[in-house]
Protein backbone atom coordinates (compact mmCIF):
# COMPACT_ATOMS: atom_id res chain seq x y z
CA UNK A 1 0.00 0.00 0.00
CA UNK A 2 2.93 2.73 1.21
CA UNK A 3 4.31 1.75 -2.53
CA UNK A 4 1.38 2.30 -4.33
CA UNK A 5 1.02 5.42 -3.08
CA UNK A 6 4.74 6.67 -2.73
CA UNK A 7 4.29 5.86 -6.65
CA UNK A 8 1.01 8.24 -7.50
CA UNK A 9 3.28 11.11 -5.15
CA UNK A 10 6.27 10.45 -7.44
CA UNK A 11 3.94 10.24 -10.58
CA UNK A 12 2.46 13.88 -9.68
CA UNK A 13 6.07 15.23 -9.43
CA UNK A 14 7.22 14.16 -12.68
CA UNK A 15 4.22 15.95 -13.88
CA UNK A 16 4.64 18.94 -12.02
CA UNK A 17 8.43 18.75 -13.50
CA UNK A 18 6.89 18.14 -16.90
CA UNK A 19 4.50 21.44 -16.71
CA UNK A 20 7.11 23.79 -15.42
CA UNK A 21 9.36 22.62 -18.20
CA UNK A 22 6.27 23.31 -20.66
CA UNK A 23 6.19 27.03 -18.89
CA UNK A 24 9.65 27.38 -18.57
CA UNK A 25 9.79 27.54 -22.46
CA UNK A 26 7.11 29.53 -23.25
CA UNK A 27 7.11 31.72 -20.53
CA UNK A 28 11.26 31.78 -18.96
CA UNK A 29 10.94 34.39 -16.27
CA UNK A 30 7.64 32.59 -14.52
CA UNK A 31 8.25 31.39 -11.50
CA UNK A 32 5.90 28.25 -10.63
CA UNK A 33 6.87 27.09 -6.70
CA UNK A 34 4.58 24.34 -5.37
CA UNK A 35 1.78 25.77 -3.13
CA UNK A 36 0.35 22.69 -1.85
CA UNK A 37 0.09 19.34 -2.38
CA UNK A 38 -2.52 16.78 -0.90
CA UNK A 39 -3.02 13.08 -1.57
CA UNK A 40 -6.51 11.30 -1.90
CA UNK A 41 -8.18 7.97 -2.06
CA UNK A 42 -4.84 6.50 -0.35
CA UNK A 43 -4.70 5.14 3.81
CA UNK A 44 -2.74 6.45 5.97
CA UNK A 45 -1.84 5.62 9.80
CA UNK A 46 -2.90 8.84 12.17
CA UNK A 47 -3.64 9.39 15.56
CA UNK A 48 -7.55 9.91 16.38
CA UNK A 49 -9.43 9.98 19.61
CA UNK A 50 -12.00 6.99 20.09
CA UNK A 51 -14.07 6.94 22.75
CA UNK A 52 -11.43 9.67 24.63
CA UNK A 53 -8.34 7.89 23.95
CA UNK A 54 -5.98 8.64 21.54
CA UNK A 55 -5.41 5.58 18.99
CA UNK A 56 -3.12 4.95 15.90
CA UNK A 57 -5.97 3.93 12.72
CA UNK A 58 -5.04 3.48 9.32
CA UNK A 59 -8.03 5.71 8.12
CA UNK A 60 -9.04 4.86 4.03
CA UNK A 61 -10.31 7.53 2.38
CA UNK A 62 -11.88 6.48 -0.89
CA UNK A 63 -13.22 9.71 -2.90
CA UNK A 64 -12.40 11.34 0.21
CA UNK A 65 -9.48 13.66 1.48
CA UNK A 66 -7.85 14.91 4.70
CA UNK A 67 -9.13 17.77 6.32
CA UNK A 68 -7.08 18.48 9.71
CA UNK A 69 -8.49 21.39 11.54
CA UNK A 70 -6.67 24.47 13.21
CA UNK A 71 -3.92 23.07 15.36
CA UNK A 72 -3.65 19.81 14.11
CA UNK A 73 0.02 19.10 15.66
CA UNK A 74 0.72 16.95 11.87
CA UNK A 75 -0.19 20.33 10.19
CA UNK A 76 2.95 22.59 8.93
CA UNK A 77 3.04 25.78 10.86
CA UNK A 78 2.18 27.66 8.08
CA UNK A 79 -1.42 26.18 7.99
CA UNK A 80 -2.08 25.18 11.67
CA UNK A 81 -3.54 28.68 12.58
CA UNK A 82 -6.26 28.03 9.64
CA UNK A 83 -6.56 24.18 9.23
CA UNK A 84 -5.81 22.21 6.24
CA UNK A 85 -6.20 23.16 2.55
CA UNK A 86 -9.23 21.05 1.35
CA UNK A 87 -9.35 21.20 -2.52
CA UNK A 88 -12.93 20.53 -3.99
CA UNK A 89 -12.83 20.16 -7.54
CA UNK A 90 -15.85 20.88 -9.64
CA UNK A 91 -15.95 20.26 -13.38
CA UNK A 92 -14.73 21.94 -16.33
CA UNK A 93 -17.19 23.97 -16.55
CA UNK A 94 -18.19 25.10 -12.86
CA UNK A 95 -16.05 26.72 -10.28
CA UNK A 96 -13.66 24.58 -7.55
CA UNK A 97 -13.71 25.48 -4.37
CA UNK A 98 -10.99 25.68 -1.90
CA UNK A 99 -12.14 24.84 2.14
CA UNK A 100 -10.07 24.88 5.31
CA UNK A 101 -10.29 21.31 7.74
CA UNK A 102 -12.15 22.33 10.87
CA UNK A 103 -12.00 20.43 14.19
CA UNK A 104 -15.44 19.61 14.51
CA UNK A 105 -13.92 17.35 11.33
CA UNK A 106 -11.85 14.90 13.29
CA UNK A 107 -14.83 13.74 16.14
CA UNK A 108 -17.01 13.27 12.88
CA UNK A 109 -15.06 12.12 10.20
CA UNK A 110 -11.90 11.25 11.31
CA UNK A 111 -10.83 14.47 9.66
CA UNK A 112 -11.89 13.46 6.48
CA UNK A 113 -13.81 15.61 3.83
CA UNK A 114 -15.01 14.84 0.06
CA UNK A 115 -12.38 15.67 -2.89
CA UNK A 116 -14.65 16.51 -5.49
CA UNK A 117 -18.31 17.08 -6.44
CA UNK A 118 -18.11 13.35 -7.68
CA UNK A 119 -19.48 12.39 -10.95
CA UNK A 120 -23.70 12.30 -11.91
CA UNK A 121 -22.85 9.49 -14.75
CA UNK A 122 -20.26 6.99 -15.70
CA UNK A 123 -17.79 7.90 -18.30
CA UNK A 124 -19.95 5.23 -21.29
CA UNK A 125 -23.19 7.51 -20.38
CA UNK A 126 -21.67 10.93 -20.69
CA UNK A 127 -19.54 10.19 -23.99
CA UNK A 128 -22.87 8.54 -25.67
CA UNK A 129 -24.73 12.09 -24.36
CA UNK A 130 -22.02 14.41 -25.41
CA UNK A 131 -19.71 15.36 -28.44
CA UNK A 132 -16.28 16.02 -27.40
CA UNK A 133 -16.48 19.31 -29.70
CA UNK A 134 -19.73 19.91 -28.64
CA UNK A 135 -18.18 20.40 -24.84
CA UNK A 136 -15.21 21.95 -26.19
CA UNK A 137 -17.15 24.52 -28.27
CA UNK A 138 -19.89 24.82 -25.50
CA UNK A 139 -17.05 25.97 -23.14
CA UNK A 140 -15.16 28.18 -25.06
CA UNK A 141 -18.37 29.93 -25.47
CA UNK A 142 -17.82 30.67 -22.22
CA UNK A 143 -14.18 31.71 -21.74
CA UNK A 144 -13.10 28.74 -21.09
CA UNK A 145 -10.31 27.01 -23.34
CA UNK A 146 -9.73 23.06 -23.58
CA UNK A 147 -6.97 21.23 -24.08
CA UNK A 148 -7.06 17.48 -25.01
CA UNK A 149 -5.63 15.18 -27.19
CA UNK A 150 -8.72 12.74 -27.00
CA UNK A 151 -12.32 14.00 -28.09
CA UNK A 152 -14.03 10.72 -26.19
CA UNK A 153 -12.05 12.18 -23.26
CA UNK A 154 -13.42 15.02 -23.22
CA UNK A 155 -17.22 14.04 -23.54
CA UNK A 156 -16.41 12.01 -20.53
CA UNK A 157 -15.37 14.97 -18.46
CA UNK A 158 -19.13 17.07 -19.80
CA UNK A 159 -19.25 19.31 -16.81
CA UNK A 160 -23.21 17.49 -17.05
CA UNK A 161 -21.58 14.46 -16.14
CA UNK A 162 -20.44 15.67 -12.34
CA UNK A 163 -22.99 16.49 -9.90
CA UNK A 164 -23.61 20.42 -8.26
CA UNK A 165 -20.55 21.13 -6.45
CA UNK A 166 -21.88 24.07 -5.13
CA UNK A 167 -24.49 21.70 -3.47
CA UNK A 168 -21.51 19.30 -2.66
CA UNK A 169 -19.36 22.15 -1.08
CA UNK A 170 -22.48 23.70 1.25
CA UNK A 171 -23.22 20.14 2.24
CA UNK A 172 -19.51 19.68 3.67
CA UNK A 173 -19.75 23.21 5.14
CA UNK A 174 -22.83 22.65 6.68
CA UNK A 175 -21.86 19.44 8.27
CA UNK A 176 -19.08 20.86 9.62
CA UNK A 177 -16.53 18.63 7.43
CA UNK A 178 -14.63 21.85 6.16
CA UNK A 179 -15.13 25.73 5.86
CA UNK A 180 -15.27 27.32 2.44
CA UNK A 181 -12.55 30.15 1.70
CA UNK A 182 -12.42 31.09 -1.79
CA UNK A 183 -14.38 29.54 -5.06
CA UNK A 184 -12.10 29.11 -8.28
CA UNK A 185 -13.41 30.02 -11.69
CA UNK A 186 -11.95 27.69 -14.52
CA UNK A 187 -10.28 29.18 -17.84
CA UNK A 188 -8.30 26.69 -19.42
CA UNK A 189 -8.99 22.84 -18.44
CA UNK A 190 -6.06 20.36 -19.82
CA UNK A 191 -7.26 16.65 -20.33
CA UNK A 192 -4.78 13.74 -20.46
Amino acid sequence: MRAAINCALANRQILTHLVREVFAEFLPAARMPLLYDVSHNTCKLETHRIDGEARSLYVHRKGATRAFGPGHPELPEALRAAGQPVLIGGSMGTGSYVLAGTQRSESLAFSSACHGAGRAMSRHEASRRWRGRQVVDDLAARGILVRSPSSRGIAEEAPGAYKDVAEVVDAADSAGLARTVAKLEPLICVKG
